[in-house]
């Protein structure tokens, strides 16, 4: 069973990542959903003015991303009266394992030009039966729901997905739709995977989620679909959705190679 958080608050900016952030492939390990997300708190929470709106958010990876404890901190890089950068960083065991940047931007009426979101995805569909494939590691995976639309992590392929947090992002907290989304946004890779995982490794060493639309709900829709070039380079891209439609998009940079 999941643990009741991806994360356990301990005061000052320092939390400890339960077993529901280990990612599929190692156990101290965690996937780059829930450490990612936990960035983009840390800068919600970051000076925050009334009218503003994160618009994209960069997660560099660093390295590895321990379980355990670890500590987070974020600072207004650039202000500005309608446009500001924001930074935030992750450390653990003395090192920094996760940089992340934002741009926060002033928001305004412009509904009567808004326009060219991609088609949206078919309504939510009924639960469905999905078993971890054997020898993956339990932690992230079973913390979400996935309701697939198309494709699968076992199926190499474009792929469509709903899926949500079965667990608050911190505990005792209820996270924003915009944590929601980056937690389920760093899993493009893998739902858009081209290569079969038994035979390829194709880890990605960072995440951009940019939003034009604040997303709402606990229901994210990733539309993913990866490239992989001669040389050992691979890019994911994918068109993010809430029920209300499309609502950003997130792109990754691959390595990949042989097992």
């Amino acid at each position: 069973m999941p643990a009741e958080a991806f994360y356990l608050p301990l005061g000052g900016g320092r939390f400890t990542a339960t077993p529901s952030t280990a990612g599929p492939w190692f156990s101290d390990a965690q996937h780059m959903g829930p450490p990612s997300a936990l960035l983009t708190r840390a800068m919600e929470l970051c000076a925050p003015r009334e009218g503003m709106q994160l618009a994209r958010i960069t997660v560099e990876v660093l390295g590895p991303v321990p379980l355990g404890e670890m500590e987070v901190s974020a600072e207004v890089e650039r202000p500005g009266r309608t446009i500001e950068m924001l930074g935030a960083h992750m450390s653990a065991g003395g090192r920094t394992v996760l940089r992340a940047r934002a741009w926060r931007m002033a928001t305004g009426a412009t509904a009567e030009a808004a326009g060219g979101e991609a088609e949206a995805l078919p309504g939510l569909p009924g639960p469905s039966v999905w078993h971890r494939p054997d020898g993956w590691v339990a932690g992230y995976l079973d913390a979400m729901e996935w309701r697939w639309l198309h494709g699968g992590f076992e199926l190499p392929g474009h792929g469509r997905v709903w899926a949500r947090p079965r667990i608050p992002l911190v505990e005792g907290e209820q996270p924003s739709a915009l944590q929601r989304l980056v937690t389920v946004s760093d899993s493009a890779n893998g739902v858009g995977a081209r290569l079969d995982v038994e035979r390829w490794l194709f880890l990605n060493t960072e995440l951009t989620v940019h939003v034009h639309r604040a997303p709402v709900g606990e229901w994210i829709g990733v539309d993913a679909r990866t490239v992989i070039g001669p040389s050992g380079l691979g890019t994911v891209s994918a068109q993010l959705h809430d029920l209300d439609g499309h609502t950003g998009r997130a792109t990754q940079a691959l390595t990949v190679r042989p097992r």
